[in-house]
């Protein structure tokens, strides 16, 4: 198992050092920088030249990219071009927001997704299988956006019953206003759960249509036992492979919850740095995402193979 979790970690490196060359080729790209941004049309041409100077905007290419990938190797993040800030800084002010919404969504998603998954799993072919099914397949069709352009309309809007933007609530105030995480949470868990719980179910049929089950049952192994000890565990492997991509998709509804809502996290401090053309902010907080999933992808194949074994090939 260490060698097999070193293996994958030495695989997520790098996929992540090649992402990183991407992430700075792709930004170097972005139309503007962060000199002529941050003056108006009556700038000159000698303002703008000397600001990008010392912005170090007019180094070549590769003595730009190596400078930052020796800063990342030190675990020095860079300087943010317009705030003139430690980048570290700005992601710890802006993460804690959104990490906390993706861990508040997977503490519902895990075991609400598996009950629904064993719940239907069990019961194949019955009315709450189809009137379930029906319901996750509907709703994995709207995306997370529209979801919550309709919430927004008619439960805050139109009926009045939960805020409908975050605006003026900073730091951890919104801990004591849980009435406003409601909506957000219900956009992050509507797709997701559908999709983990389909995958649930799938495995759920499989397990109980297994061999092994089937003798089980034969031999009046209880029923509690027999869902817990044989049927879960093996219902739980394409359900760690999809909390994977799961989790992939729920960093990407998190981002697009947090612009419908103006939940200040790291949506608005991406698309204010895209804006300003803040680069080393860009490139941070890019990666910190890509980092985050890759890790949720280790995990999830680590699980997998604890969950279901496999007999190595002695060489």
């Amino acid at each position: 198992m260490l060698r097999y979790l070193a293996r994958r970690l030495a695989l997520s490196a790098a996929q992540l050092a090649v992402l990183a060359v991407l992430v700075f080729l792709l930004t170097s790209l972005l139309p503007g920088d962060a000199a002529t941004v941050a003056f108006n049309e009556q700038a000159t041409p000698g303002e703008i030249a000397e600001a990008r100077h010392a912005m170090g905007l007019d180094e070549p290419l590769t003595a730009r990219f190596a400078h930052w990938a020796g800063g990342l190797l030190t675990g020095d993040l860079g300087t943010s071009l317009v705030g003139h800030r430690p980048v570290s800084g700005i992601l710890t002010g802006s993460l804690g927001t959104t990490l906390a919404l993706a861990l508040l969504t997977a503490v519902v998603l895990v075991p609400l997704a598996t009950a629904l998954g064993l719940l239907t799993g069990l019961r194949e072919g019955s009315r709450t299988d189809r009137a379930v099914s029906a319901v996750t397949v509907a709703l994995n069709a709207v995306p997370d956006f529209v979801l919550a352009l309709f919430l927004v309309a008619v439960v805050s809007l139109r009926l009045g019953w939960l805020p409908s933007t975050w605006v003026g609530v900073d730091g951890g105030s919104w801990w004591g206003r849980p009435q406003l995480l409601v909506l957000p949470l219900t956009v992050l868990l509507a797709r997701t759960v559908c999709l983990l719980s389909r995958q649930i179910r799938a495995g759920t049929v499989d397990a109980v249509r297994a061999g092994y089950t089937v003798q089980a049952r034969r031999l009046g192994v209880p029923r509690r036992s027999l869902v817990l000890r044989h049927v879960l565990p093996n219902a739980l492997v394409p359900g760690a492979q999809e909390l994977a991509r799961t989790g992939d998709q729920l960093l990407g509804g998190v981002l697009i919850v947090e612009a419908v809502f103006a939940i200040p996290g790291s949506a608005t401090a991406l698309v204010e740095a895209v804006r300003n053309r803040d680069v080393p902010t860009v490139q941070a907080l890019t990666l910190l995402l890509a980092a985050v999933a890759l890790l949720l992808n280790v995990a999830a194949d680590v699980a997998c193979r604890r969950l279901a074994p496999r007999t190595e090939v002695l060489r």
